[in-house]
């Protein structure tokens, strides 16, 4: 059976991007008879408000989309540092104290998410007891796991290449938000049983690293969907810190959920992106 899901972050109130990647989750799952899980990825320290998954849920009800809601992540922490222990003991996590204007001064390319990590403090021999942020030692992870292949539904088999990203962080320094998005949402996919990943194209190159973790700890492997973004006048991606209309303020002036869902799936948008396209189209 496909499970699929839909992991809002409550930092911000969803606009319509989220509301597309919603139903593009919530489409799929329908098409093949599957399961549609909505998940709260509510670690992001003070960022996160707790009275926000109400509003997403209200927002989703408005839209016309039923999920089968599953626990948040503030609930797995448990999950997370086991896994993160794990790696320690392999010798593959390494602490890092340096800062972001360090980062980008050392940093010798971009990657998808900025300046990719140097490794200066890999063999920098810190002291594990003092606070820190632990990364991923990407050289070493793929020396044991060797050549990884995973999968996208639109833009098919692809050869893993965790190491563009450079270490990244995988258990942050700041004891409010305990792990990243690439450990939190991997353990999580795999205990929620995920078997189609969809997200948004701007996570295409995440899922690299993804499935380095999978293989390190012995994860199941979904499938990927990344569907295409939907987009401003300007042609930018929506965004909450670009203040883009959210779907609470459209829910509270009146408008028409379930008909915004349908413009949505129809492609009336500046992006001109049809629902048929973000589920089976070319990538």
């Amino acid at each position: 059976m496909i499970v699929t899901r839909f992991a809002p972050s409550p930092n911000g109130l969803l606009h319509l991007g989220h509301a597309f990647s919603a139903i593009v989750a919530h489409d799929l799952a329908q098409e093949a008879g599957g399961r549609c899980l909505l998940r709260v990825e509510d670690i992001d320290g003070a960022r996160s408000r707790p009275d926000l998954p109400e509003a997403f849920r209200a927002d989703l009800a408005w839209l016309g989309l039923a999920f089968e809601e599953v626990p948040a992540q503030s609930t797995r922490l448990a999950r997370y540092r086991d896994a993160a222990e794990a790696l320690r003991r392999e010798g593959l996590l390494y602490p890092c104290r340096c800062t972001r204007a360090e980062i980008a001064a050392g940093a010798r390319e971009l990657g998808a998410d900025g300046p990719v990590y140097s490794g200066t403090c890999r063999a920098a021999g810190l002291d594990p007891r003092e606070p820190a942020a632990w990364r991923l030692d990407i050289a070493e992870a793929l020396r044991r796991t060797g050549a990884l292949t995973w999968t996208d539904e639109r833009a098919g088999v692809q050869q893993a290449r965790p190491d563009l990203a450079g270490d990244v962080v995988l258990v942050r320094k700041d004891a409010d938000t305990p792990a990243s998005y690439h450990l939190a949402a991997t353990l999580d996919d795999a205990a929620d049983g995920v078997t189609l990943v969809t997200r948004g194209a701007d996570l295409f190159a995440a899922t690299h690293v993804h499935r380095l973790l999978q293989e390190l700890l012995g994860l199941p492997v979904p499938v990927w969907h990344h569907h295409p973004l939907l987009l401003d006048q300007s042609g930018r991606k929506l965004a909450k810190r670009r203040n883009s209309p959210s779907l609470a303020d459209r829910r509270a002036a009146g408008e028409d959920g379930r008909e915004l869902a349908r413009e949505l799936r129809k492609g009336c948008w500046p992006a001109g992106i049809t629902l048929s396209n973000a589920l089976h189209g070319e990538p």
